[in-house]
């Protein structure tokens, strides 16, 4: 199991051999100070000046250090407890240069000073902006600050121009005196350990910061692979949903097919029974008075409505017309029939099209689906209804002039548009809505057409079993 960053960095604060090494850095200093003091003598406080004036280098030096590695801890881990060195090292900069200041001044190195004075701001300068990029949320952006070298270079600036300050101050105790020559010896010993710790702080930290990075790229590996885990868990899904869509609709088709039938038979008999027996009334009540004769009528007209509206209730279930005549043909009915109905001016334009049976009747079912959207919400005045198709596809397209509608905020309750769009999706097509409050409505499909013995082949009637 892969250790998360912060559970790393804990350990690492945790590690046995973080404060044995302070302490021996910390003693090592304290040897050579006082070694510095005994062997120094005389000349005491010249070499207190001096010794605090390398105290502040090296103080300005370890606060850099501190403001970077702070800087790099936050960057790393988003925690704000890192930034407190960084914190305390922004502070302590300035009364560090007044030292500093204080003792290069009179000494005729100011303008060494206000050199390096204006590289620690720089670098304390870059070091805040690459913060605040963190914190705007701009990864890129500090991302590419860090890997432009800038800070590095800066920090071998102040490094080269600290240690300038500190050779030339060695020079000229050097000159003045053996025993002050032999104590920056000593300091300059101490430098080089402290220099040691600092590389090898330096390359733990480097190799802390390649551990994380190949951790970090680990767990991107695990994410893309579970992303592309739940992408074919979803494919699968949708296929059995679109599978599980064909067979209900095929289900209440069947259904459908089954009362139309029945209403046919059983409904029909009745109905022709009862025209048979209105027949012979009439033939037997010729010598019966007006009234008689006017209330066999108006039971003939029930009868003939009551046909009538047999028919189209079997219609409505299962459209004959489509299976006897066609699809143009049944269109055409659906179509005038619906004008008969609502009075809604429809122009059809159909064109007689190559499909397999199902997608016929899924081409039926959205055109009447539309049209009867049209009639309950569309207020619309006039309709167009086209079927056109080439040797591979075939368009069906209803647009009325209606006060349209926001399809972006549809309501939940709304069925008959999804209805559409899974039975055209079921039989391999696509369905597209364009519409807009006040504009009308656009319903379009294109559906795969059905490959004639001419043009079909075996892979194409493997893949598609219904055109086949």
């Amino acid at each position: 199991m892969l250790e998360s960053p912060r559970s790393l960095a804990t350990r690492i604060r945790r590690s046995a051999f973080a404060f044995p090494l302070v302490a021996l850095a910390g003693l090592a200093l304290l040897v050579i100070s006082e070694t510095s003091y005994w062997r120094a003598g005389e000349s005491m406080d010249a070499l207190g000046e001096l010794g605090q004036a390398r105290t502040s280098i090296q103080a300005l030096h370890r606060l850099m250090l501190d403001a970077e590695t702070g800087q790099r801890g936050y960057l790393l881990t988003g925690r704000k407890e890192y930034l407190v060195p960084y914190r305390e090292a922004n502070e302590e900069l300035q009364s560090t240069f007044k030292q500093l200041r204080d003792y290069f001044a009179p000494r005729g190195q100011a303008g060494t000073m206000e050199q390096l004075e204006a590289l620690v701001m720089r670098k304390m300068s870059e070091l805040q902006t690459s913060i605040g990029l963190y914190d705007e949320g701009r990864e890129e952006s500090w991302r590419a600050l860090l890997a432009t070298d800038i800070g590095k270079e800066q920090m071998d600036q102040i490094r080269a121009l600290s240690e300038q300050l500190l050779a030339e101050e060695s020079a000229k105790v050097t000159l003045g005196r053996r025993d002050v020559y032999d104590t920056l010896l000593l300091n300059r010993i101490g430098v080089g350990a402290m220099t040691a710790l600092s590389l090898l702080a330096l390359f733990m930290y480097l190799r802390q910061t390649s551990a994380l990075e190949q951790q970090r790229e680990l767990q991107a590996e695990a994410i893309r692979r579970e992303h592309e885990r739940l992408e074919r868990e979803v494919e699968r899904r949708t296929a059995q949903l679109r599978e599980l869509t064909r067979h209900l609709q095929t289900a209440r088709e069947d259904e459908r097919s089954r009362l139309a039938r029945e209403l046919h038979d059983e409904m029909g008999a009745l109905l022709t029974a009862a025209k048979l027996d209105a027949a012979r009334l009439k033939a037997r009540m010729a010598g019966l008075g007006p009234e008689a004769h006017e209330r066999l009528a108006h039971l003939n007209e029930a009868l003939n409505s009551g046909i009538a509206l047999k028919r189209r209730i079997i219609e409505d279930l299962h459209p004959s017309a489509l299976k006897n005549l066609g699809l143009v043909a049944a269109l055409d009915i659906l179509v005038r029939e619906h004008t008969q109905r609502t009075g809604i001016a429809i122009d059809a334009a159909l064109q007689e099209v190559a499909l397999p049976a199902p997608a016929e009747l899924t081409v039926y079912r959205l055109v009447q689906e539309a049209l009867t959207n049209i009639s309950k919400y569309a207020q619309a005045r006039n309709v167009r209804v086209e079927l056109a198709g080439s040797e591979s596809r075939v368009h069906v397209r209803v647009t009325d002039d209606g006060v349209g509608f926001d399809p972006a905020r549809m309501r939940a309750g709304t069925h008959g548009l999804f209805g559409m769009r899974q039975r055209v999706e079921a039989e391999g097509g696509e369905l597209a809505i364009r519409a807009a409050p006040g504009q009308g409505t656009v319903i379009e499909a294109v559906l795969p057409a059905a490959q004639t013995a001419d043009t079909a082949d075996p892979a194409a009637a493997a893949d598609h079993p219904q055109a086949a």
